[in-house]
């Protein structure tokens, strides 16, 4: 499937109170409620109804199960009863456990909560069977509404539920979700950052912690004081392992969240401490600086009190920060945007998000390995200016996301094997060539090319022009992306490829020479021929000339030139209006042509008589076209073959179809331009 998008200028960080409604009658979650209780009727939402597809596309269910609302499950169905909390998630026959540790964390901010799930929802009054809760998706906020019929067995929930079994926030939250992805089953398998960042449109960072930077401490500081969303885990070796306890009383293969980081000061010298949290609020470290050891003896209260230290089995503790790096193995961290943090914080992101698209033939080139197609990928200017406080380098984070694809799911589509290297900019402008990438080595890349949804790292680079590759591994995969960077002080962006510029010659005019050529004494017998007394020739008549002469052509591959082409040359070569050529007029045309079969050739590298079609920019270009890559990927959709080659009398058609095109707009600007001038003069 062709994936295009038109628009790849930057574009600051979505605001959730924008969310976009998604119902496909295109009226909001209000209009639709106000609707439903005016008719007296439930909200049966046919966008995602109660039946099979919603639930797997590769199976029928195992089970017979059976949709009910919440009210036929009990007797006094609540949204939320004492407040959103993590026991109100517990996991049913789904493989989306990533999905529920991201909606556990979720609970910990109360704010960032309201947003996802809004709470002015009940089984009230006014209940009309629908609900609605928002997710970002590639910098924009989107408003779900969904029913509220549930998969059933036996009267029981099937999917997530709440230890509450009169609770459906979370139950309801999950179905939004999966509906979001288009099933139930979309949801088997993922990241638990994949749903952080779709719960907050942040950003996600994973880090092993054993070779993690020497400045990993400061990263965290930096990360809590922004609101960002911490956790960390335990690896496990085996299954097993899963949620075994260690003798310091930690928990392996679980997620625990990260709450906090200080420096306290103990016996005359700092010490750097991390607070964690178990989210079964029980089960605590028992190390060094855990609630009831010894350390905290040698502790001022008033330090105390500013660390909210107290000895209570709540399943959150203070550990030695060199203790943590010990016993942990992964931190996950998902930054939150400008517009997830309260007016209050002044540690603020900033972000500016690209989105684009890979292309077959124009702008899927794979991975440097690829470099006869490397440097046709989407190309991104990043400005660094501005110095981290004190620092003599810039930090930001790079982040590349593949768009859609667990909605994909269905259709047979995988995650993509993605990411991006970072160049040096040479100082010039335009899309860079393939010479520059063959001589120049990056200065920066993605960690690894891996099949996630999203690949980010974290780099300090010195102020400058830089320029980001975002790719698939392999050349030829096709996928939309979005692309944003996060940093610490501003940074500008621009799209290399966004720039349409016509730069022709000035058009020929027919003027006799002293003497005819060779060339133009065989030409003038043929046009004779075809032409008759009036030595004018119609479309028909350039048509056969034109095939019974490229047809002899050398070194070139070519089918046939259509009678619509023709029509367009006369269209673009006739001075007379007459709808005819005269020999004069022909003779420009074929000095163009001459030029267009040399450029051909040119940009034909492997000499197989046909270009490339990751050839074509380069090729345009000589001829005065500069394109974006959305009309660029237009053009090899229309013009290149299933092996991304063009032949010749498509590489003719395309420049005849673009000349014209060109002469249309010059003559549309002039009259503006004149248009303009005479209302100034008025």
């Amino acid at each position: 499937m062709p994936y295009l998008y038109q628009d790849s200028k930057p574009r600051p960080a979505a605001h959730p109170g924008a969310a976009r409604a998604t119902h496909s009658s295109g009226k909001g979650y209000e209009q639709l409620r106000q609707e439903c209780l005016r008719r007296g009727e439930l909200f049966e939402d046919s966008d995602f109804p109660a039946c099979n597809s919603s639930l797997f596309f590769s199976e029928n269910p195992p089970i017979p199960f059976v949709w009910k609302r919440p009210g036929d499950i009990v007797k006094d169905p609540k949204f939320i009863l004492g407040g959103a909390t993590r026991t109100d998630i517990c996991q049913g026959d789904l493989g989306d456990c990533w999905l529920l540790a991201a909606i556990a964390s979720l609970t910990l901010n109360e704010k960032t909560l309201a947003r996802v799930v809004p709470l002015d929802q009940n089984f009230g009054p006014d209940y009309a069977g629908i609900f609605h809760f928002q997710f970002w998706q590639h910098n924009e906020w989107l408003d779900v509404v969904i029913d509220d019929r549930l998969p059933t067995f036996k009267g029981r929930l099937v999917f997530l539920h709440s230890a509450e079994l009169n609770e459906f926030w979370s139950a309801l939250l999950e179905k939004a979700y999966a509906k979001l992805n288009g099933s139930y089953e979309s949801l088997k398998g993922g990241s638990t950052i994949e749903a952080m960042e779709d719960f907050t449109g942040g950003i996600g960072e994973m880090y092993d912690v054993k070779a993690a930077p020497d400045n990993f401490y400061e990263i965290l500081e930096k990360a809590l004081k922004r609101c960002s969303m911490v956790g960390c885990s335990i690896d496990t070796s085996s299954a097993a392992e899963s949620e075994a306890r260690t003798p310091f009383g930690l928990v392996k293969g679980h997620a625990y969240s990260v709450t906090g980081i200080e420096e306290v000061s103990y016996r005359g010298r700092q010490v750097q401490l991390i607070r964690i949290r178990n989210p079964w609020g029980q089960v605590e470290w028992n190390g060094p600086w855990s609630d009831n050891s010894a350390e905290w003896r040698s502790v001022s209260p008033s330090e105390q009190r500013r660390l909210s230290q107290a000895a209570r089995d709540d399943g959150e503790f203070w550990m030695k920060f060199e203790d943590f790096k010990v016993h942990f193995d992964k931190v996950e961290i998902c930054n939150l945007t400008p517009d997830a943090l309260g007016d209050s914080t002044v540690h603020k992101w900033e972000v500016t998000i690209h989105q684009g698209s890979w292309v077959r033939g124009a702008t899927a080139g794979g991975c440097r390995n690829y470099l006869e197609t490397f440097w046709t990928n989407p190309q991104i200017k990043l400005h660094l200016t501005e110095k981290d406080d004190g620092q003599d380098e810039c930090t930001f984070i790079a982040a590349l996301m593949q768009k859609g694809r667990r909605k994909l799911k269905k259709l047979g589509a995988e995650m993509l094997t993605i990411g991006y290297s970072i160049y040096e900019s040479p100082g010039r402008d335009g899309h860079l060539g393939k010479d520059f990438f063959r001589y120049h080595p990056s200065k920066a890349r993605s960690k690894t090319y891996i099949n996630l949804r999203e690949v980010s790292h974290r780099f300090k680079l010195p102020p400058g022009d830089y320029i980001l590759i975002p790719t698939t591994f392999e050349p030829h995969q096709e996928a939309d992306f979005c692309l944003r960077i996060f940093s610490e002080k501003k940074a500008i962006t621009e799209d290399l490829d966004d720039n349409v510029a016509i730069d022709l010659p000035e058009p020929l005019h027919p003027t006799p020479g002293p003497q005819e050529t060779e060339e133009e004494k065989q030409f003038r017998a043929l046009f004779e021929q075809i032409s008759g007394k009036d030595m004018e020739i119609s479309a028909e008549e350039l048509e056969y000339v034109l095939n019974a002469v490229l047809k002899k052509t050398k070194n070139i591959k070519f089918k046939n030139l259509s009678l619509i082409s023709c029509r367009n040359i006369i269209s673009l070569m006739d001075t007379s209006g007459n709808g005819k050529l005269e020999f004069s007029e022909f003779k420009v045309f074929w000095e163009k042509m001459k030029k267009w079969i040399s450029i051909f050739l040119q940009f034909d590298f492997d000499k197989s008589g046909s270009m490339s079609s990751y050839e074509l920019r380069g090729a345009l270009k000589a001829a005065g076209y500069q394109l974006n890559n959305y009309l660029l990927q237009l053009i090899v959709l229309r013009y290149s073959d299933e092996q991304f080659q063009i032949e010749f009398d498509d590489f003719l058609n395309c420049l005849i179809r673009l000349e014209n095109a060109s002469r249309v707009f010059q003559a549309l600007s002039a009259k503006n331009k004149e248009f303009i001038n005479l209302n100034i003069g008025e």
